[in-house]
């Protein structure tokens, strides 16, 4: 940030981060305690389908929209820092908000989506409801999209949209609706049983508060994220109204998913330091064989490889936010639009692995504590095991990174960016770090050349993550240098080193699979 939005911002990120472990910390608790359950029928057998999520859970929708976390990204107040100060807020906010930021991505996904194909009636009676400051009078936003024959394929889509005087009806079933007690949603759809997917928005309620021709078959009972109700349900004739053009559903959605995989990054990292905060607290207070923790070695160097691998997440994580407030306040270049194309999947998918990876170690270094429920250690593994399927797994998000280099060149452009970093890293200390990254970008760039289609698709994870890891050393490198000329405390070069010897920034797999050997199995 600006030194001038800095000192603006700092004051509200310094009293929001007391918060998060003080009243909202107390919030999520109860969320967690009463989770939503789903009344089919009213005491006189009427069907009703009503979700009841605990008053807690409404509070933490009540602090979202108090605090800004929505409206900061589109009051745009700082210009292009906007998304970078809404980041950091979403970062703070995630480990204590019983995983509320999947409606808040969900609904700035629908703001931005809105803002950008919405038409005027969507802009002056819906978008100012989903970023209001008011609990009162905010909404939230669900997206619609997984069905019985596929999750991310949903190009199988078989909900049906028919014509009528007043708009449309939607007919079909979804298997899986994430904050099903938003007040509207975003979802796909058919004219016709064979026409490409068209993109709906619905208010999930009439005039008089009734479901919209919905009817809830359940609630899902998940692994994680059990604070949030995520239903199965089926429309019967849900009035809804087609924004944009028909047919244009999925290339329209993306809009939507841009702002939602940011957000599952950020979420990504708010885990992994909660958990890593944790754990270097409680190695200053465990006492096993004689002596504190934090004072054996093999213990510390685990820890410290742990930081380090979340301070390279973060590096790529708010690389990205920035990049996001360059487009939505038209102030990014070509390349940097292209270049925001490849990262926002790699961003996805590489610091939810890494969570996963991350958390499941801060677990162990608790020991036994780290399995029992009433420490809330657990809760971070559970909720993170969401982070990779969310939005896209992993190998759909590789592959989706892969058609961003084969048909808009986002490759190039990353890599033009890229070696424009590189060129001004010059500090001696850093050389070894260097060295690695060069043979990176040489790698990533040589491997696109040379290897056929089938060899790509094949190692297209292997690839995505060479580059994640590539992207955030570069970044992390970036800050390391700015560290040495400002005579700060060298966390960060301290950080590269430790990522560089445990070999983090080495090619996953040098290509080493060929379609041909998955015969095999």
């Amino acid at each position: 940030l600006p030194n001038s939005v800095f000192d603006v911002v700092e004051k509200d990120l310094s009293a929001f981060g007391t918060r998060v472990v003080d009243d909202i910390w107390a919030y999520c608790v109860a969320a967690r305690e009463c989770e939503p359950h789903l009344q089919q029928f009213d005491a006189w057998g009427h069907r009703i389908d009503k979700i009841h999520t605990s008053d807690a859970w409404k509070v933490l929708g009540g602090v979202a929209a108090e605090e800004g976390l929505l409206a900061l990204a589109y009051e745009r107040r700082f210009g292009v820092s906007s998304r970078i100060y809404q980041a950091a807020k979403l970062y703070l906010f995630n480990p204590s908000s019983a995983i509320y930021t999947c409606p808040l991505a969900m609904s700035d996904g629908a703001a931005r989506l809105i803002e950008v194909h919405g038409n005027n009636s969507l802009k002056t009676e819906v978008l100012p409801r989903l970023i209001s400051r008011d609990p009162k009078s905010v909404w939230t936003s669900g997206q619609w999209m997984t069905e019985r024959s596929g999750g991310s394929d949903v190009s199988t889509s078989e909900t049906i949209a028919k014509e009528t005087p007043e708009g449309y009806a939607l007919y079909g079933t979804k298997w899986f609706t994430s904050s099903t007690t938003s007040q509207i949603a975003m979802t796909l759809v058919r004219l016709d049983e064979k026409a490409p997917l068209s993109l709906f928005f619905l208010e999930t309620h009439d005039a008089s508060g009734n479901l919209n021709q919905i009817e809830i078959h359940r609630l899902k009972d998940k692994l994680g994220t059990r604070a949030m109700p995520t239903a199965e349900l089926t429309m019967k004739g849900t009035a809804a109204q087609m924004i944009g053009e028909p047919g244009r559903g999925v290339s329209q959605m993306a809009t939507l998913f841009n702002v939602t995989r940011i957000y599952n990054a950020i979420t990504s990292v708010g885990y992994m330091r909660r958990g890593l905060a944790l754990a270097h607290e409680y190695a200053q207070q465990r006492t096993a064989f004689g002596k504190k923790l934090s004072e054996h070695p093999l213990h510390m160097r685990t820890l410290t490889q742990l930081q380090a691998r979340w301070m390279a997440s973060m590096q790529l994580v708010f690389n990205v936010a920035h990049l996001q407030g360059l487009v939505e306040c038209e102030e990014a270049t070509m390349i940097q639009k292209a270049a925001l194309r490849l990262l926002t999947p790699i961003v996805k998918l590489f610091t939810a692995k890494e969570a996963v990876s991350v958390l499941s170690e801060v677990l162990e270094c608790f020991g036994g504590a780290g399995y029992i429920e009433d420490t809330h250690l657990p809760v971070l593994l559970r909720d993170a095991q969401v982070l990779p399927i969310w939005e896209g797994t992993t190998n759909v998000l590789s592959l989706d990174a892969l058609r961003a280099i084969q048909k808009e060149d986002a490759f190039v452009a990353w890599l033009t960016l890229a070696q424009e970093k590189r060129a001004h890293l010059k500090v001696s200390v850093l050389e070894p770090v260097l060295t690695q990254i060069d043979a990176n970008l040489f790698w990533l760039q040589s491997s696109l050349k040379s290897a056929s289609t089938g060899t790509l698709q094949v190692n297209a994870r292997s690839w995505a993550m060479t580059l994640g890891r590539t992207a955030a050393g570069l970044l992390l490198a970036e800050q390391a240098q700015w560290e040495v000329k400002k005579e700060t405390p060298l966390v960060a070069v301290r950080g590269l080193n430790t990522l560089l010897k445990s070999q983090y920034f080495n090619p996953g797999s040098f290509f080493d699979w060929e379609p041909s050997e998955l015969e095999l199995f």
